[in-house]
């Protein structure tokens, strides 16, 4: 799959068939929506593309209009979101800038230049209710007029109901913020889990003996926040079960970046720049500030017993290194 910061240069516009949205968390509703361009791509003869945005139109919104309570919580980061698109057989993504200059554009603009111009469209799937262009002026029927003079179908797609209920990202969002795994894994076709590479951190950590496999949250708005019994994918053959934390740290840092961190339990090995997979499985409880480390330490002993509890019940099996370290372990983070 070929991911493309704004319009491909000319060498690279071959003709396609295209969806555009913002397909946070690529919900089952997306899924269906992705494997009807990726039918029609086949049937044509054309590139199966994906256009979506950053930031999400939403949040460059509310930041203009100095409302961050406006600004939508992210399901997904970048990467989750291109994995998803690549796994849904996806040939091309182009990640167009949502700014000003892309927010004033007239939807006869976006029609020219974005999708005749610039992508070659032949073919185009729209949710029923896609609105384009400045002041959301485009519809479907400016879509489907434009289609005739400039030579490529319009086709819309129904809303995808779940148990009598419509889904989208704002049902995942909710499901994510509540701690409703079992809603958020209906809504999405899988478990929900964040991935990412491991980066240093201040390795407080590992000086109160709880060292952490460190992931940057690039968006400060993720879908949930607190502490998290999880399952750790990418380190061993089987996944290993941890706590999480994704939050600000308040007890630690002031800087308000987001920070996911998850604690291995029993296990020890070198896992900087590893990239890795954090499966969420339960909500322990919300991220707190403590007034000291040995407060924060205590309430991290509670997460990790509490942890251990949850996998004897749900797997039956005792929690020690020799059942759960890799045979490649060398040095904890």
């Amino acid at each position: 799959m070929k991911v493309f910061r704004g319009l491909p240069n000319a060498e690279s516009r071959a003709p396609c068939a295209l969806t555009i949205g913002n397909f946070d968390g690529v919900h089952r509703g997306h899924q269906v929506l992705l494997a009807h361009v990726r039918k029609a791509a086949t049937e044509l003869g054309l590139d199966a593309a994906v256009m979506t945005f950053e930031p999400h139109p939403r949040e460059f919104f509310a930041r203009r209009a100095g409302q961050p309570d406006n600004m939508p919580t992210r399901v997904a980061n970048l990467r989750d979101k291109l994995e998803s698109l690549s796994q849904a057989g996806i040939d091309r993504v182009i990640v167009e800038h949502f700014n000003a200059s892309f927010a004033a554009m007239s939807p006869q603009d976006f029609i020219e230049k974005v999708l005749v111009e610039g992508l070659h469209v032949k073919w185009l799937m729209v949710g029923e209710d896609f609105c384009f262009g400045a002041r959301r002026a485009g519809n479907i029927a400016t879509l489907v007029e434009a289609g005739k003079k400039y030579g490529f179908h319009v086709e819309t797609l129904p809303t995808v109901m779940n148990e009598g209920a419509r889904v989208s990202s704002s049902a995942v969002r909710a499901a994510l913020a509540a701690g409703d795994f079992d809603h958020a894994r209906a809504l999405l076709g899988h478990p929900y889990s964040i991935s990412g590479r491991v980066v240093h951190g201040k390795k407080l950590g590992r000086t109160i003996g709880f060292p952490t496999l460190n992931l940057r949250v690039n968006h400060k708005l993720p879908a949930l926040s607190g502490i998290f019994v999880v399952n750790v994918h990418g380190l061993s053959e089987q996944p290993l079960p941890a706590v999480a934390s994704i939050g600000i740290r308040p007890t630690v840092d002031d800087s308000g970046r987001v920070l996911l961190e998850s604690y291995i339990l029993d296990f020890a090995g070198d896992c900087y720049g590893k990239l890795i997979q954090v499966e969420f499985l339960q909500k322990l409880r919300d991220e707190e500030k403590y007034v000291d480390l040995p407060t924060l330490t205590a309430a991290i002993s509670r997460d990790v017993d509490n942890a251990r509890a949850y996998f004897r019940q749900h797997t039956g099996e005792s929690m020690n290194p020799t059942t759960r370290a890799p045979t490649s372990a060398t040095d904890r983070i």
